[in-house]
């Protein structure tokens, strides 16, 4: 949030978000949180989240995590395939139970952004979510100061951004190793040897890891890069549970499972 007399603005789009808005007292005084009936029901539809280095160990026991791109690469938690369907969201807008929820979708609808034409970052709200109302049963202000509940969603933010730091981070540091490459997640219906590609992305390459010398393989086990790459590697094989929970979801008996994903 920004005390200066000119208004900040916003520019470019936000994953998510539909109306993001520099969250503000003099804009945003009159709001409050709501229940909004379907908590998650924003990220419904979408296959994959951003997630950062830190969440990799928890989020890689149900997810598949991937980069998106090699040169300028983002890690993302896969959540859907092939239609744009979160399978991990029911038609309640909950997350399944037990299952880990990445932080950038449990931050929402508040965000962290730069304001334009300032390195400075800023507090953003969507005002299009649902759980935003006038007069809401949480304040989102009183007496013009954020609320405790405001407070802690712009202490998670600023601590979220600070995890994607070190994210980008682990990024580079892995740029010279080119580790990184494009892959294929492979299904084998049964009474067949034939395999088939549901998914393409880019993940770590598990031969040009074995292949890099010692000096480097100790290099990155010294910048503290491997448990967090062996936990990427180990992630791929919840591709196959994923193409299951799309047969569940959609009433998919084995032999339509990939039918419905190339017809």
């Amino acid at each position: 949030m920004s005390e200066s007399q000119q208004s900040p603005q916003l520019s470019g789009n936000m994953f998510l978000f539909e109306r993001p808005e520099l969250l503000n007292k003099e804009q945003h005084g009159q709001l409050g949180m709501s229940n909004p009936g379907k908590r998650f029901g924003f990220c419904s539809k979408v296959r994959a989240i951003p997630i950062t280095v830190t969440e990799v160990p928890a989020a890689s026991k149900d997810y598949p995590i991937v980069f998106m791109g090699k040169e300028n690469p983002v890690l993302l938690a896969v959540v859907g395939l092939i239609d744009d369907v979160n399978l991990f969201v029911d038609e309640n807008g909950d997350w399944e139970n037990k299952r880990y929820i990445p932080g950038y979708a449990r931050r929402y609808p508040f965000g962290l952004a730069n304001e334009t034409g300032s390195d400075r970052m800023a507090i953003v709200l969507d005002a299009a979510y649902v759980g935003v109302k006038t007069n809401g049963e949480l304040p989102l202000f009183q007496d013009g100061e954020p609320t405790e509940l405001t407070q802690s969603a712009i202490d998670f933010c600023q601590a979220f951004e600070q995890d994607r730091i070190l994210t980008d981070g682990f990024n580079e540091r892995l740029k010279p190793y080119d580790i990184i490459q494009g892959q294929s997640a492979h299904f084998t219906p049964e009474g067949t040897t034939e395999q088939k590609v549901f998914a393409e992305y880019f993940g770590i390459d598990e031969n040009k890891l074995n292949a890099l010398t010692d000096e480097q393989f100790i290099s990155l086990r010294q910048e503290g890069a491997l448990a967090i790459i062996y936990a990427l590697i180990m992630s791929m094989g919840n591709w196959r549970m994923l193409l299951q929970r799309r047969a569940d979801r959609f009433g998919l008996t084995e032999d339509k499972i990939l039918q419905s994903a190339f017809n």
